[in-house]
């Protein structure tokens, strides 16, 4: 199967607000994807010190943050699962990229008025807790950011550099 986000989608033919949030999504899914790409084993199991995440353990986490932005215009709750299933690494590249695209297919085109019945709902036991859209921008599309960020300067300081040719202002990669 060929993932997603080799290269950014064309960018939209209006400023819908739903189309600025599709933007943002796919301009992660497009850094995931290149700070992901060529992962070795050994740069799975990085961490930058003894306490730090490995690269994996942030991978995982950017998954769980994909899961969010995926609920969110469905304004469907995450609940965190009992027993967390161990995924391989190719299997969570490959569902974090697919949510990503999903979320961004979903708002794409989303006026004001449908943004505002989209949420961020937590299930924590017999508590809820929601938020409006605006959280996903400064909560989990920020954090997944910054957490791919973080995986490009591991593999960087773990001798295996994201490819050269990638270039995130234009969202493509020269081959």
């Amino acid at each position: 199967m060929k993932l997603p986000y080799r290269e950014i989608p064309k960018y939209p033919e209006n400023y819908l607000p739903g189309n600025i949030l599709a933007r943002l999504i796919d301009g992660l899914g497009y850094r995931f994807y290149w700070a992901t790409e060529g992962l070795t084993k050994d740069d799975l199991t990085y961490t930058p010190s003894e306490n730090g995440r490995s690269i994996i353990e942030t991978i995982e986490h950017i998954n769980v943050l994909s899961n969010n932005i995926l609920l969110a215009p469905d304004a469907k709750p995450y609940e965190k699962p009992i027993h967390l299933t161990p995924y391989s690494f190719e299997d969570l590249r490959k569902m974090t990229l697919l949510n990503l695209q999903s979320a961004s297919n979903k708002v794409q085109n989303a006026t004001m008025e449908d943004m505002e019945n989209y949420k961020v709902i937590f299930n924590k036991g017999d508590r809820k807790f929601e938020f409006p859209i605006w959280n996903i921008i400064n909560g989990m599309i920020s954090d997944c950011i910054h957490h791919t960020g973080q995986i490009v300067l591991m593999r960087r300081a773990n001798g295996n550099p994201q490819n050269p040719k990638v270039n995130v202002f234009m969202g493509e990669t020269q081959e």
